[in-house]
C-alpha cells in the first residue's frame, strides 16, 4: 500500500512539476476557443492527450535504451508554435483597417494542439525517461494513469482560467495580436532555453 502511494504521489509530482508552463497554453487556448471558437474545446483535449501520449511513449522507449530523438535537437521543436504565432501575426498584420479583425486562434485544430504540446513538454523526455527507467512495469502503468487524469485536471483548470467574460472580450479586441504573441514567445524561449542554436552554429 505505501509503495502504491508513493508511486502515486511521485507520478503527481513529476507531471505537475514538468507541465506548470503547459497550463498556461491551455488557458490560452481555451480563451481563443471562446473568444472564436477555434480551437473548439474537444480539439483542446484531445490534443493534450495526444501531445503528452507522444511524450510518454517517447520517454519510455527512450528507458528501454532506444533513442528517437537525439537530446540535444528536441529544442527544434520549439518553431512548432513559433511558426504557428507568427502565422497569427502575419494574419493580423495583413487584416489591419478591415472592420472585422481575424480569428485570434494560433492553433486551429487537434493536430496543431498535439504539436504546440509536444514542442512545449519536449524538454519532460528527460525527466520522464529516468524515472521509467527506475520503476517496473506495474508502476509504469499506474504512473501513466496518474498522467491521464493530471492531463484531465489541467484542461479543466486551463478552461476554468480561461472562463473570465472580461478577459474573454480583451482577446476577442486583441486576441489576434495577443494569442499568436504568446506562441512566438513560448515557441522563443523553448528553442533558446534548449541552446540548439549554438548547437548548429558550431
Amino acid at each position: 500500500m505505501g509503495d502504491l502511494v508513493g508511486t502515486v504521489v511521485t507520478a503527481a509530482g513529476v507531471f505537475a512539476g514538468t507541465n506548470v508552463d503547459d497550463l498556461i497554453v491551455l488557458t490560452v487556448l481555451f480563451l481563443s476557443a471562446r473568444a472564436a471558437a477555434k480551437p473548439r474545446p474537444w480539439q483542446i483535449w484531445a490534443g493534450q492527450y495526444a501531445g503528452i501520449g507522444v511524450l510518454v511513449a517517447v520517454s519510455a522507449v527512450a528507458a528501454l535504451g532506444l533513442t528517437i530523438v537525439p537530446d540535444q535537437w528536441v529544442g527544434l521543436l520549439g518553431m512548432v508554435p513559433f511558426a504557428l504565432g507568427v502565422k497569427g501575426l502575419i494574419s493580423a498584420i495583413r487584416a489591419r483597417g478591415d472592420g472585422d479583425p481575424p480569428a485570434p486562434a494560433a492553433a486551429m485544430g487537434a493536430v496543431s494542439v498535439t504539436g504546440i504540446t509536444i514542442a512545449n513538454g519536449a524538454d519532460n523526455i528527460s525527466v520522464y525517461t529516468p524515472l521509467f527507467r527506475t520503476i517496473e512495469l506495474g508502476d509504469s502503468l499506474l504512473t501513466v494513469t496518474v498522467f491521464a487524469v493530471g492531463i484531465a485536471l489541467w484542461c479543466l483548470a486551463g478552461s476554468w482560467l480561461g472562463s473570465h467574460r472580461k478577459v474573454i472580450a480583451m482577446v476577442r479586441r486583441l486576441g489576434h495580436w495577443i494569442v499568436p504573441g504568446v506562441f512566438v514567445l513560448i515557441g522563443t524561449v523553448i528553442v533558446i532555453e534548449s541552446g540548439v542554436f549554438g548547437r548548429l552554429l558550431d
